[in-house]
Formats: C-alpha cells, structure tokens, sequence
C-alpha cells in the first residue's frame, strides 16, 4: 500500500533504501555466486554541456556522511523482505551491512572536465555497487549548482550575487544543497534561511510586491519597512518604477539621518535603462550610498550583458535560471566498474567507452595559469599536480569536513588558475590528454576481452 503522506524525510535510518531496485538485487546476486572481491569504480563526466567549458566538483561531504554512516535499520530490513524478491541469508548480511572501503576524491571547489575521474571509490563489490546511486545523486545536484553559479559569479565581476532560487527548486534536499554549493561557487549570500542556519551561510533579502500592495500607499510602505527594517533594500517597481524611486528620496528628505536604506531593487522592465535613470536621480538627491541591485531572470548571460553596456548595477538577485541551471539541467556524470579482483575492467560501447583501472589526474602549470591536464594510472609519476587524494579509508573520514569559508576560497583559487578563454561564457576547450601508460592498458584489456570473447 502507498503512503499518501510519508512521515519522515531520508534521514539515517532509511537512507540505505535511498537506491534503484537493481543496486540491492546485484548485491543479492553477487552475494549469492561468492562476489565480494575489491572493485573500483569511477565518477566522471562524459562529456561537458555545450555551454558548459568547465565543472566544479561539489556534493563529496554528503557523500562522506553517507557512506561513514551507511546501514539498514529494522525497518528498512522488513520492507525489504516484505517485496519476497531477497533470499533470507542475503537479508542477514545486510543486517550487519557497512561500508568498509576507500575513497579518493578531487576536493570540493576543483575545476574539472570531460572523462577525468573527480571520484574513485575502492570497496567489496557489493558495498561499492549500493553506493553508485546516492553518490551520483549528491554529486551531480553539487556539481550542477556549483558550476552555474559559477559562471554567474564570473560575469558579475566583483558585484554581489544573492540566491534567491528556493521557490524554484525542486524539492527541498536541492533546495538546501544548491545554496551550498552556490556559495562554494562564490555566491555572496542566500534568502534560504534554513541553509544559512544548517551551513553558516550569509541570508540576505528584499521585500515583496504584496507588502507594498498591501498598504494604503506605496510611501506608507517605504516608510514602514525603513522604520521596522535597518539597512533596507526597498522594491520600487510595484506600480512605476521612476515614481518609486521619486517616493524614496521624497522619504530620505523626511527621515533624514534616521533614513537607513542600502540599497532599491529593480525587479522588471528595461533593467539597463532604469538602472541609469535610477542612479542618475538618487545621486542628484545626494543618495549616492543607496546602491542599486537588479532581479527578475537573471543570469550569467543578462548580468555580462548588463554591465558590458555601463549599467551601473552594484548587485543581483539570481533565481531561477540559476537554482535549475537552466541552460544545461542535468550532467552526464556516471560511476563505472573500472577494476575487479585486481583485474582492470572496461566497456566498449559507442560512445560510452570507460578506460580501465585505478587513476590519477594530474594538472600542469605554467606562469600561474593551468595548461593542460593528464588522465593516467594511479602509479604514474608526472611533473604535474595530482588532483585525486585520499578522503575516506577503510569506511572512515580522514580529517573532518572543512570550513566552507576555506572551500570557497580554495574554489576562488581554481577558478583563479584557469585560462580566461575557460572562464569566459563563449565555448572553450582545455586539453586532456590520456598518458601512453593508460592508453596501453586499456589496449590490453580489451585485446584480453575480445580473446576471452573468442
């Protein structure tokens, strides 16, 4: 029987369950015919959305905590023998399930692209298959909010850039963790309260259309909120947007030195043109402190454009095209077996090759700019950066999370590096290269398929 009002959201005692069907009947399989070798498996992208020239990697503290804590509670054992597909000597060993592996990551805050592995989980097979689908949920929601938010941290040049995308997420798990991710990202501050509790993240906000609507006047609104409000950020666009501005100097005169507002908003209309009529009449009323902030669909693209044309524009409200990464919604993020029981494995598909084995990807530097990147074996010595390091052995954290002020800047860093022809927003392309030594192991391990094959 279906719920029609579930009573808890996924917390530890459930999030075992928070998986496909496939992952726990493979488990059962492998379990049964004695497969319980090492394995390793990859987290990578296969290839970059076209308006996409770079990634950031986010989402690896949930999956740590995920993984460090990872079990089946009673009640998640009942369910699973309630569906009669488990064998009883299956649903015993979950019962004493955990996860025992190793993981390598790039840190939160990387840059990175197509087919370098930003993951690499080394486990017992069963426990690195249960966490494919958890992992790549919590990845790829990070890694989509980081790098968008990227790219409209980039064209806002320095300028403030407020998420303000709850209402439009989907759901409150992406609701939440985009606006850490988007603060990784470099996005100053969040209007999503619960986050700035949950993660110590700056909140900032506006007001409303309906408080202005909902008082007699559109004065009378300014006029309260200033009183109630410090440091205001007032909405002038209800009815016209030129009149509201004319009605807030009209209350600076009045209020004087108790006049305590940062900044209006613009939230429709001809951004461009309004923010130029708007500066050039607070700074003849002697307001030239009221900074000017614009909403209402913004995105990388509108900002650039913007301030390309001199608009004089100190901060933006980003929403929707941001919180849903509307341009690119989805990576192609995937986790693939690359090596079992010490023996590389690889998949041939079109289009969807895996190279073999355990690796490493190195980044190489010149004159404080990142030139190119190697995807090699993990054993491989390169005069280069190693991205991949050790986060979790044997089930457990090797230091714990960090300050997420120090991830951003390390994020800031990274983008610091990159060539402006990669931060730009026009297509770009960074050089991967696959070292000779990968390259013949996989050349190797498929000559041993097709011999197998034969």
């Amino acid at each position: 029987m279906v719920s029609e009002s579930p009573s808890h959201w996924v917390n530890q005692s459930n999030a075992a369950l928070l998986t496909d069907l496939y992952q726990l009947t493979m488990m059962d399989a492998y379990h049964a015919e004695g497969m319980n070798d090492v394995a390793v498996f990859d987290l990578f992208a296969r290839r970059l959305p076209e308006t996409r020239n770079y990634l950031i990697a986010c989402g690896l503290d949930d999956v740590l905590q995920y993984l460090e804590t990872l079990s089946f509670s009673k009640s998640a054992l009942e369910y699973l023998r309630s569906l009669n597909r488990f064998s009883s000597e299956f649903l015993r060993y979950l019962a004493s399930f955990r996860f025992t592996g190793d993981v390598w990551a790039m840190p939160e805050g990387t840059a990175f692209f197509a087919n370098e592995p930003v993951l690499e989980i080394v486990a017992p097979l069963a426990e690195a298959q249960l966490a494919e689908t958890f992992v790549l949920n919590q990845m790829h929601i990070g890694t989509l909010a980081a790098s968008k938010a990227a790219r409209v941290v980039t064209a806002a040049a320095g300028r403030t850039v407020v998420d303000y995308g709850l209402r439009r997420m989907h759901g409150t798990d992406a609701g939440i963790k985009t606006a850490r991710a988007f603060y990784i990202a470099g996005v100053d501050a969040t209007s999503n309260v619960l986050a700035g509790e949950m993660y110590g993240l700056p909140v900032a906000g506006t007001m409303a259309h309906s408080y202005i609507q909902a008082h007699a006047t559109e004065f009378d609104a300014f006029r309260s909120f200033v009183t109630l409000s410090r440091g205001a950020i007032l909405l002038v666009d209800t009815y016209d947007t030129i009149e509201g501005i004319q009605q807030i100097i009209r209350l600076a005169r009045m209020m004087g030195e108790r006049f305590d507002v940062a900044g209006i908003r613009l939230d429709s209309g001809d951004v461009f043109s309004l923010s130029k009529e708007a500066r050039r009449l607070l700074d003849e009323a002697g307001l030239a402190r009221v900074k000017i902030f614009a909403s209402s669909e913004m995105d990388e693209h509108s900002i650039a454009g913007l301030l390309d044309a001199g608009a004089p524009i100190d901060g933006f409200g980003v929403g929707t095209r941001m919180a849903v990464s509307a341009d690119a919604p989805y990576l192609d993020l995937v986790y693939k077996l690359v090596e079992y029981g010490g023996q590389p494995k690889t998949k041939r598909s079109p289009g969807k090759a895996v190279l073999p084995g355990r690796k490493q990807v190195y980044r190489k530097g010149e004159n404080a700019f990142a030139v190119k990147d190697f995807v090699g074996r993990s054993d491989e010595e390169l005069k280069a950066m190693p991205l991949l390091e050790p986060v979790m052995i044997r089930g457990r954290r090797l230091r714990a999370p960090l300050p997420l002020i120090d991830i951003r800047e390390y994020c800031r860093e990274q983008r610091r590096i990159l060539p402006p022809s990669i931060l730009s927003l026009t297509p770009g392309t960074y050089p991967v290269e696959i070292t000779t030594s990968l390259q013949e192991l996989a050349e190797r391990t498929a000559a041993k398929r097709q011999g197998l094959q034969l």
